[in-house]
């Protein structure tokens, strides 16, 4: 490289700026910043040409003879030529740094063109920080493992001839160790350069603030100042560490020894001990924290280290005291100086934040302020080694004070895992737990909240042999309302849903086997049949009796498929066998003693009875089970209850899941790896987010208002209330839907539908008092402060809830009244092959209420004349003929009526099928006030035969059960009413168009 002629550069300059005019301030700053500059750039390319002619001959000299003769025979030899391969790269990295901005430099200096931004120390300045860290980095490693008196060890015989060529390189003349010229060739020339960069940032930085009034550089030299102090820190950390290696015994340094390793504090240096302990001595490196005992040693991740100022303990009365936190045990050191506490508390710290930052200050204890101390709250991996339930776990999430806080995964060695939420060391809120079933090959997996380390709340759980449970947990036990269903292919399928007491079904629930065809309703104890039950069988046959551990004890009631009854004692088989009374389905009775064997059949003793009388009267019995026997307010606490915690908890929307359950994309994956470690829990976006729905409701002054935010609330799946209605429902299907659609069942359900009515109505009022105190005022009359007339379950819930129980209870009222409905549509297709002329005579309607005159012919043909029935006056002075016949019409006649009428099947809500049913009233009445000329009201003799007539031309299936569906559930406020007595009408046309001179009229 040539050298730099100062002479030629001055002629240069001074040509250059005589060659344009310029303001003259502004060209005497230029000039001086340009000057200033070229002179700074001069001098940095003069200490390059220096520095890289020494690294050229410390590669060609050193580094190349030590690469080529490191012995790697043995594991100590590969992982010193480890090392030495790191050192070549990071020096060959500075080394190229270098060279590349000096190149650059080179040529805008030839061509006068430096300004302050080519000062590449500045521009370049986080690279050069960068290289140069992690040259020391590797250095000082190389040192720390002996790395230098190996390599001079496994060259001695070299440098013997060549000795002369280390003394040169590190300016020495005296005699000393090879080892030690070798280190000092690769950390003095460094070391010297960086120094000698922050003099030239200096004077450059001095020469431009004089000169020019600009002070560019500060940072680039405060850079290079702290990385001077960075170097030594690192240097001086090095040396101590190779001290204390060389100190401890082979065990301790095979134990703990690894290139980066340093070495902070020693309590033979700052005297520290340990009080709850038998440790002798405490050392603190710069990734952990070890206690010393002879050769055996306790170590501790200084990530999984927390440190505190405790009180002082009693037996400690004039020391200081340091709280030392790990995952699994806890430390006191002691201290008799306060001075020393304090440099302990500052180290610890200092180190702690440094690791979970994942690297060393800059300086290395260069940081200051609040931020300096490390977080309590933070990302650590902790594996657990004493006795417990986290033996030999590995813990990866967030730990506070030692113990896992917020969400983390724990992995045991034999293939089980938690991910979840923790609080203060336990499972806490919502978590996933798969444990392995060794037995069956696959996994058991727990959908569930947890509280204190036991499954507590809702949970999903999916079993190595696939049955599934969806229900509550207490202590790791099922309590409460659940549902166990195994898998379908298993020997003996079946369903439980109902109450669970620590594991077992106990209390009300229902049991179903799809194999056997079998379901039972009733009350548990202990896995088995105790205490009132219905037996539902696929034939159709249903039992109803007292059950005692499984078995079936005293009288019960048996009804078949052929509607023959049994009231009587049976054999825990429930067979019959004592004393009972048969009642056949033709109304005859047989009573006296029963013995039902498998080989010889039904034998009896007794007194057959076929009296006429009661058989009519039998007829129009109906056995509904279950009334008397499971009070509804009974039935589902489990259910109920969870929703009243939910309001005693206050509706916080983080523990609502808890109480209320959560929905899950189940995926079998999960059962089958251990990796799939995610909960895909439903997440539905709706329009509206739960809050607004909640404060929605202070807008709804009005009854209807209030109905349809009510259906919204139902139809939203991320209201609570939405939330309970689907317990609600399942627990109700599994009773009353399959099997369960049975007609003595009927009083079971809906009593039960009205039950929940009331009880959501009851939940309502106190969700929105804990939500929008000042709109609870709304339900409530400013005068009496008592519920509205207008406002009741039967107003507001029913409406809303209806269609999703509609289907299932609807079907029951088909069943209890199939034989009458049927009765009722022989005559519905009788009365329909009449014309309306022959009808409305059949039912006795008055002629001058036919409105026939609206119906028009479109043919005449072959029909007789129709005289008009209108009372001669002075216009018409005698009766005379039609223009338009009427006598093959059909069906025309109250139309609007018959069209509104039929619209009752369009609705479940009963209020609104009231509604119907009075329009229809006001559309028959409007016809034939048309009719007469003038308002006319309908007597009683009046409006049965035209709503009879109406009816049959509706032709409305299953009315006999839409009566009753409405009249069991209408607002009891109506009855007695307008409502109540159209609905009686109504049932009363029905009964009508039952009877037999109808069914049979030809």
């Amino acid at each position: 490289m040539s050298k730099i002629n100062r002479t030629s550069l001055s002629r240069r300059l001074i040509r250059r700026n005589a060659s344009t005019p310029r303001d003259p301030k502004r060209t005497m700053d230029a000039s001086v910043i340009k000057n200033s500059c070229l002179t700074g750039a001069e001098s940095l390319l003069k200490t390059e040409e220096d520095f890289l002619s020494s690294l050229s001959q410390i590669n060609t000299t050193v580094l190349n003879t030590l690469l080529q003769v490191t012995d790697t025979h043995d594991h100590l030899g590969k992982d010193h030529l480890k090392l030495l391969k790191r050192l070549n790269e990071r020096f060959h990295s500075l080394w190229d740094l270098t060279t590349g901005c000096f190149q650059t430099l080179k040529q805008k200096y030839d061509l006068l063109a430096v300004d302050v931004q080519d000062i590449y120390l500045q521009t370049e300045e986080s690279q050069f920080l960068q290289v140069y860290t992690e040259y020391f980095i590797s250095v000082t490693s190389y040192q720390v493992m002996k790395g230098f008196e190996k390599s001079a060890k496994q060259t001695s015989s070299y440098w013997k001839a060549n000795k002369k060529l280390l003394l040169q390189l590190v300016g020495e003349t005296s005699e000393t160790p090879i080892h030690v010229l070798l280190q000092r060739v690769f950390i003095e020339p460094f070391r010297d350069h960086v120094q000698q960069y922050s003099l030239l940032l200096s004077k450059l930085n001095g020469t431009l603030s004089k000169d020019a009034g600009i002070v560019p550089l500060t940072n680039s030299l405060t850079a290079f100042v702290t990385l001077q102090t960075y170097i030594r820190q690192s240097l001086d950390e090095a040396s101590q560490t190779k001290i204390l290696w060389s100190s401890l015994s082979h065990r301790l340094v095979a134990a703990l020894c690894t290139p980066e390793r340093r070495i902070q504090e020693d309590s033979k240096n700052v005297p520290v001990t340990v009080t709850n302990g038998r440790y002798d001595r405490v050392l603190l490196f710069s990734d952990m924290l070890v206690f010393l005992q002879g050769n055996e040693t306790n170590i501790f991740d200084l990530a999984t280290v927390w440190v505190d100022l405790t009180v002082k303990q009693k037996s400690e009365i004039n020391n200081y005291i340091l709280r030392i936190v790990t995952p699994e045990e806890e430390f006191f050191l002691s201290t008799k100086d306060p001075e020393h506490q304090a440099l302990w508390l500052w180290k610890l710290n200092q180190l702690i934040r440094q690791s979970l930052e994942g690297k060393r200050d800059f300086p290395l204890w260069g940081k200051s302020g609040e931020d300096s101390n490390p977080p309590t709250a933070r990302l650590s991996s902790y594996t657990y080694k004493n006795e417990g339930r986290f033996k030999n776990a590995v813990y990866e999430g967030d730990m506070s004070w030692g113990k896992p806080h917020g969400k983390g995964t724990l992995k045991w060695p034999n293939g089980r895992n938690h991910v979840g939420d923790f609080r203060f060391g336990q499972e806490n809120g919502f978590g996933i737990c798969i444990i392995p079933d060794l037995s069956r090959d696959s996994y058991n997996c727990y959908k569930c909240h947890w509280r204190n380390g036991a499954m507590h709340g809702y949970g999903i759980c999916e079993y190595a042999d696939e049955s599934v449970y969806k229900g509550y947990f207490k202590d790791n036990l099922r309590q409460g309302f659940g549902i166990l269903e195994s898998v379908v292919s298993s020997t003996n399928p079946f369903t439980y849903t109902g109450n669970w007491e620590k594991d077992k079904w106990s209390g009300y629930g229902v049991w179903e086997s799809s194999n056997k065809g079998e379901r039972y309703i009733g009350m548990w104890l202990d896995n088995q049949r105790h205490g009132p039950g219905i037996v539902l069988l696929h034939s159709g046959s249903c039992y109803q009796g007292m059950f005692n551990a499984n078995k079936l004890v005293g009288n019960g009631i048996l009804i078949t498929e052929e509607n023959t009854v049994y009231e009587g004692q049976f054999t825990e088989e429930c067979l019959l066998s004592g004393k009972g009374k048969l009642i056949f389905a033709n109304g005859f009775t047989l009573e006296g003693s029963f013995n039902k064997t498998g080989d010889s059949g039904l034998q009896t003793q007794g007194v057959l009875c076929t009296a006429s009388g009661f058989q009519n009267e039998f007829m129009k019995r109906k056995h509904q089970f279950g009334v008397g026997s499971f009070p509804v307010e009974e039935r589902w606490q489990g259910i109920f209850k969870q929703f009243q915690n939910f309001l005693q908890s206050g509706c916080k929307k983080e523990v609502e899941e808890t109480f209320l359950g959560f929905n899950v994309k189940s995926s079998k994956k999960i059962r089958k790896s251990q990796e799939y470690l995610s909960c895909q829990r439903d997440n539905e976006e709706v329009s509206q987010k739960i809050e607004d729905l909640m404060k929605e409701v202070s807008l709804q002054e009005e009854p209807e208002a209030l109905k349809l935010y009510l259906e919204k609330v139902f139809d939203s799946s991320q209201h609570p209330l939405n939330k309970h209605v689907k317990m609600l429902l399942a627990a109700f299907q599994a009773t009353y839907s399959g099997l369960g659609a049975n007609l003595h069942l009927l009083s079971m359900a809906q009593e039960e539908i009205k039950y929940y009515a009331k009880k959501l109505w009851e939940f309502f009022r106190a969700l929105i008092a804990i939500t929008a105190e000042d709109v609870g005022k709304l339900l409530m009359r400013e005068e009496d402060n008592e519920i509205s007339d207008d406002l009741n379950p039967y107003t507001l819930i029913l409406p809303a809830i209806l269609p999703r129980f509609h289907p299932d209870l609807f079907m029951l009222y088909m069943l209890y009244h199939q034989q009458e409905d049927a009765h009722y549509w022989q005559g519905i297709v009788r009365l329909g092959v009449l014309t309306d002329t022959k009808l409305l005579e059949f039912l006795d309607v008055q002629k001058q209420l036919w409105p026939l005159k609206d119906v028009k012919l479109t043919t005449n043909q072959g029909l007789p004349v129709i005289w008009d029935p209108v009372t001669p006056n002075k216009d018409h002075p005698t009766p005379h003929p039609r223009r338009e016949r009427y006598s093959i019409v059909r069906h025309k006649c109250f139309q609007s009526a018959t069209e509104c009428l039929q619209k009752i099947i369009s609705t479940v809500d009963p209020k609104e099928k009231l509604e119907i049913i009075l329009k229809t009233y006001k559309e028959i009445e409007t016809t034939v006030s048309r009719v007469v000329g003038k308002d006319y009201k309908l007597a009683m003799d009046d409006l049965l035969p035209l709503l009879i007539y109406v009816v049959s031309r509706a032709g409305i299936q299953h009315l006999g059960a839409e009566i009753h569906f409405i009249h069991d559930l209408m607002d009891p406020g109506n009855r007695g009413g307008i409502y109540d007595f159209l609905l009686t009408a109504l049932e009363s046309c029905y009964e009508h168009i039952q009877k037999d001179e109808i069914r049979l009229f030809k």
